[in-house]
Parts: C-alpha cells; structure tokens; sequence
C-alpha cells in the first residue's frame, strides 16, 4: 500500500488545486503514481523558484511514487506563453541541449535516479516531438481543441486585444503539444499525474482531457502555489535578480545568505515545503528559534541543510565560516584560505605588492577603504580605522609578513562593517 500523497503534500502546503480530490486520494492509496513537473531549459540553471516544483517532485518519491522531470527541449525551442505579455527569443537547440543537461545535475541534488522500481526519470520532450509530422499532428491531435478554448485563455485574450503585443501561432500552439507530451508519458511510462505552478493549470486540463479522449486515460492534475515572501513579493528573488542554484550565477555564499535573511514569518513555510523534516520536529524548531530570534538560529539551519543539498557540504562550510567572519561571530585571523578566497569574490577586494616603502595608510587607499592618504590618517586618529579586526593607531605603520592571513591576505575597513580584503601578489 502506498502512502496517501495527496495529504500530505496539502499539509505542507504543496497543493493549489487538484482535480477530482477523492478519485485522486484514492488512485494514490492503491497505486504507485507516476507523475511529473516539466522544466523550462531557457537557461543553464533552475533557481529558488522552481524549488517548489522540485521538492514537490522529491515528496512524491519519498513517498514511495515515481517522479519524472521533463525536460522542455521541444517546446523550449517554442517557449511558454503563460503568464508573458511578449514573446521570447528562441534559443538555438545546441544551447537547450546545454541547458537540459545543466538541469539534470541539479535535479539529481534532490531525485533519486537509481532507487528501484519509483526511480526518478528525467525525459527530454525533445525526443518525441521532433518526431511529429505537420499534418498528421493537425489531424490526430488538433482536432480535440477548439479555437474558443485556446482564445479565452485570459493570457491569449489579454494580447490579442493589445494591438502593441499580440500573439504567434506558434506560441499558440504551445498548449497543444504540453497536452500532447502528457498523453505521451500517459502511453509511454503509465503517467496519470501533471504537477506544475498554478499558470498552467489550464496546459494540465487540457493534457488530462487529451488523455482520456485520445487514450481513454484517467490522468489527474495538480497545481502549486506561487510562493510569496512575507513583503508580498514573488520568493527567490534578491537585489541582485534571481537566485540560482547555479553557483556560476549566484555564489555558494550569496545562496546561503539568501536563506539566512528570510523573515521569521516565512520560516514554517519554507521548512515544511524545501526539508524533509517531520511537521512535529518543524513546530519545535521553531518554538526554539522564537525564545532568541535574533539569533537567527533557524535561518542559520536552513541555509545549511539548502547549501548542502544543492552545493555540497564542504562548499556550505566556506560559505557558513565566511559569513561568521563578516557577521563578527568568528574573528578573521582563524579563517582558513579557502574561506579568505570565499570572501574575496564578496566583498570590495584588491591586489597589492608589499614593499618596504609603503605604510597601512597606502593601502587603506589601494583598497577603496579611504579616498587619500590624508582621509586615512585622519580615519585612523581618530580611531575608526582597523586591521585584520583590531584597531590603527599608527599611521606609519608597515604591512609585514606577520599580518598577512593565510600567507597571502589582511582585512582592511574604515567602520565595523566596510569590510575591505587585500591578496598580495
């Protein structure tokens, strides 16, 4: 017997919408389900924000069902008109190829490919919709959508009264070939379950009744929820734009600061929806953090355990110990190397040559920290000024062997927190 999903995904806060509730809980209590989220490849990485769909995908496995992620390389090379007011710049299917296989890594961060009989898949729709012939499409699967139905969807209505923004045939057709690709994984692996965000509930429909008129399938469908922060704002988002789970496009450390800043108010949220931990040992987590919040203990967890799972525990590590230096938790002259080159490429940095000619007040300048020798040595008469965490008082004072962290390295600010690093060459 397998495991009621449905429930416990709607406990943790998975589940928008779903269609036919009973028949669904039902299909999940006596059968194990095969179901599958598709992934846009219009970019090398996926990022917070699929996390949703990704964890939703890794419940449904380890809840002894089988979980499928498709891979868009056929209809990426169309793009997805839901939600967009225009169309997008088609990628050539070199760099989607690229695209899939960068997903796939990141995937199996979070699926298990080699589990036994609910292993996870990862399917190209690449594969079987190149494969399709014009005419026999229009005929075989044209015929089961109505103009009235592509056109009222709000999205296509929307740009068809715009005369500034209208919409291609070709994004039109878009609804047609993801029904298309449900009917398909219905056929090929047993498929009876659509998952995806809540803009494409109407692709999920209409793949459902595809299935059933096509292949008298009885498939079912499921939306999550768009994640806001606790400011209204769409989640996985920072100053800087989206955050990946690429560390080429966002740092290790910047992605675990993502999750040490989250507000308190959305902490049960995340937890219950990107960890596997029981809802019992989330409640008292929580009850702990609140005694002392603003020791931001269950932010600091949750960074962890996202840093781990998506980059590894040792690149965690570094970004956990780099942080506990710019946060004063831990002082700069215990950091290790590796954490000094993590800091580099975060905060205002410099390369400089050490020579016998040179004063602190040279490289207070070098670094950005001050904007002349004479604002340096005021900074530092006046006590404001600091080296490797301890206080200037000596404006002529020589940069040795002695102070150089990590044989390479010092730390340089003006204030607490202007934190400046020097590498010398």
């Amino acid at each position: 017997m397998h495991k009621n999903a449905l429930k416990i995904l709607q406990e943790r806060g998975f589940v928008e919408w779903s269609s036919h509730n009973e028949e669904l809980e039902k299909h999940f209590m006596e059968n194990m389900v095969t179901g599958y989220v598709g992934f846009d490849p219009s970019a090398d990485s996926l990022h917070v924000g699929n996390l949703v769909a990704i964890m939703g995908l890794a419940w449904l496995q380890r809840l002894g069902h089988r979980p499928v992620a498709l891979a868009g390389g056929g209809t990426g090379r169309i793009g997805d008109p839901s939600g967009k007011s225009a169309e997008r710049n088609l990628l050539a299917e070199d760099q989607i190829l690229h695209n899939v296989s960068c997903i796939e890594k990141q995937l199996r961060h979070f699926l298990d490919f080699d589990c036994g009989e609910n292993s996870a898949l990862l399917v190209n729709n690449n594969e079987w919709l190149k494969k399709l012939n014009y005419i026999e499409f229009l005929r075989d699967i044209g015929k089961y959508f109505s103009v009235s139905f592509l056109v009222n969807r709000e999205y296509v209505r929307s740009r068809v009264l715009d005369p500034d923004k209208s919409i291609t045939y070709t994004e039109l057709s878009y609804i047609l070939l993801q029904a298309y690709d449900f009917n398909h994984l219905y056929n090929e692996y047993g498929c009876t379950l659509q998952m995806g965000g809540n803009d494409q509930q109407v692709n999920i429909i209409a793949g459902m009744d595809l299935a059933h008129k096509k292949s008298n399938g009885e498939c079912y469908g499921m939306t999550f929820p768009l994640l806001l922060n606790a400011q209204g704002m769409k989640f996985g988002k920072s100053e800087s734009g989206a955050v990946y789970l690429s560390q080429e496009r966002t740092s290790v450390y910047k992605f675990y600061q993502f999750w040490i800043n989250v507000d308190d108010r959305d902490l049960e949220k995340l937890y219950k929806l990107f960890t596997f931990r029981e809802l019992d040992e989330i409640k008292a987590l929580l009850e702990e953090h609140e005694k002392a919040p603003h020791l931001r203990k269950a932010q600091k967890d949750l960074a962890w355990e996202m840093t781990c799972r998506v980059h590894g525990e040792d690149a965690a590590a570094r970004a956990k110990a780099a942080s506990a230096v710019l946060f004063g938790e831990t002082k700069i002259k215990d950091a290790s190397s590796d954490v000094l080159e993590t800091l580099a490429a975060e905060i205002p940095f410099a390369e400089a040559e050490l020579s016998d000619e040179k004063t602190v007040t040279d490289f207070l300048v070098a670094c950005g920290a001050c904007e002349s020798k004479g604002n340096a040595k005021k900074k530092i008469k006046e006590g404001g000024a600091y080296l490797n965490g301890e206080k200037l008082t000596d404006a002529g004072r020589k940069i040795t062997g002695d102070d150089l962290l990590a044989g390479r390295f010092i730390q340089l600010n003006v204030g607490k927190k202007d934190f400046r690093l020097l590498r010398f060459k």
